[in-house]
């Protein structure tokens, strides 16, 4: 078994060639990548089915994100296809220059390097990842969680395959052989061969990754996302987001933790509300104020405000002002996304000003928070810090960039 440390100087020594592989045949990979899945679906899904065997005993939330079937897969492959679609990320121009002393300066992107992925139980991940910081210029280190092991390495396997059909250094794709806290440590601490690590799960994750590591860090994931209906909110559009938000796929970074409604709108709303979560079998803690309108729900206390449930789960608040809502958001949310349900052109700048974080809506699901959906492809993940990125990490993000300077015999 190769070491982890071996396996990130390996990253590091493909990375060296990645940086001079053209746009053609970094693109012949990605479909080559794409092509493997498909062919390969049968190994992978049964790979799959080992993780999830031995995950039977986890939450129904934390198997579904676990989870690969045909469609998933095909899903897998066909983001990985239009990665491929996307224009080359490297080699833009962002500044073209020339300087007082007769020098030709142009700022130009370059690849990351090694980047680093630490990350849970999402088998796609090790495909969307890969694919990213291939197509980007740069070599992938992987360090799933145990949970998903078999999966990506089945995933990783087929990359390595296309990598090897096109004379590519098959370690620009890397898997940690052996997923330990032990080896996460490692990782951590990786200077010589990382340029920068991204954690993706849970927020206890992130902040543990934050704390220890020495390599450069985005910080991303953790989604205690809010939806605010207003006063003047039509209530008919505030239940169809709030469901959606909430409802449509509850385990991912984007979807609603927490709703807040004005009291204006208490009396009316919330009865259709919590009847309608309640039909999508949604376990709703609330203040003391919604459950004198709706009795019988669970109380909330403290430490809801700021839960993550990724599951058919809520927290629900009677406030005051927009104010008050933006100020429960500043103290209890991740700086993901957050919605406003207003027609009202004052509440609605207060709160998309107000809110100091990656994505703010107006009258529009939480869920959009993705970088396919944005028209950047896929996506490493939502970054929620403010330094290099923020929002979806797509293909620009993961670049960075180097002045060249042409002269013709000046000295200074």
């Amino acid at each position: 078994m190769t070491s982890l440390k071996e396996q990130c100087q390996l990253a590091k020594r493909a990375s060296r060639s990645l940086r001079t592989l053209s746009i053609e045949k970094r693109n012949a990979v990605l479909r080559a990548f794409a092509d493997n899945l498909r062919k390969h679906q049968d190994e992978i899904l049964q790979a799959n089915q080992m993780d999830l065997k031995e995950a039977s005993a986890l939450s129904e939330a934390f198997q579904d994100r676990l989870m690969l079937d045909s469609e998933r897969l095909q899903a897998i492959a066909e983001g990985v296809e239009q990665i491929a679609d996307l224009d080359d990320p490297l080699h833009k121009v962002l500044e073209d220059r020339i300087l007082s002393s007769g020098i030709h300066l142009q700022k130009i992107t370059v690849p990351m390097g090694v980047i680093g992925i630490i990350f849970e139980s999402r088998p796609n991940v090790s495909a969307d990842c890969t694919a990213l910081c291939f197509k980007a210029g740069s070599a992938c280190v992987l360090k799933g969680g145990k949970d998903s092991y078999h999966s990506c390495l089945a995933i990783v396997a087929q990359m390595k395959a296309a990598l090897h059909q096109y004379g590519a250094d098959e370690n620009a794709a890397v898997l940690a052989e052996n997923p330990t806290h032990e080896e996460t440590q490692i990782m951590m601490e990786d200077r010589s061969s990382l340029d920068l690590l991204i954690p993706r799960g849970n927020k206890k994750l992130i902040q543990s990754v934050i704390a220890h590591a020495k390599v450069p860090v985005i910080e991303t994931g953790a989604g205690v996302c809010h939806t605010y209906v207003d006063e003047s909110a039509n209530l008919n559009m505030a239940l169809q987001i709030a469901v959606n938000a909430k409802c449509s796929r509850p385990s991912v970074c984007n979807a609603m933790e927490t709703l807040l409604v004005h009291e204006g709108i208490a009396q009316a709303f919330l009865p259709m509300l919590c009847a309608e979560m309640q039909k999508q079998n949604v376990i709703i803690h609330a203040d003391e104020k919604t459950r004198q309108i709706v009795p019988g729900l669970k109380a909330a206390d403290e430490e809801s405000w700021s839960t993550e449930y990724n599951r058919l789960e809520m927290n629900l608040k009677v406030v005051g002002s927009v104010q008050e809502a933006v100020d429960h958001i500043e103290k209890y949310g991740t700086h993901h996304s957050e919605c406003i349900v207003s027609e009202t052109p004052e509440n609605v700048q207060y709160f998309m000003d107000g809110c100091d974080s990656a994505c703010v809506y107006h009258n529009a699901s939480t869920r959009f928070t993705d970088g396919f959906e944005f028209g950047l492809g896929g996506e490493i993940g939502i970054s929620t810090q403010k330094l290099h990125a923020r929002g979806p990490l797509g293909l620009k993000e993961l670049t960075t960039y180097t002045y060249h300077l042409e002269g013709k015999g000046e000295t200074r």
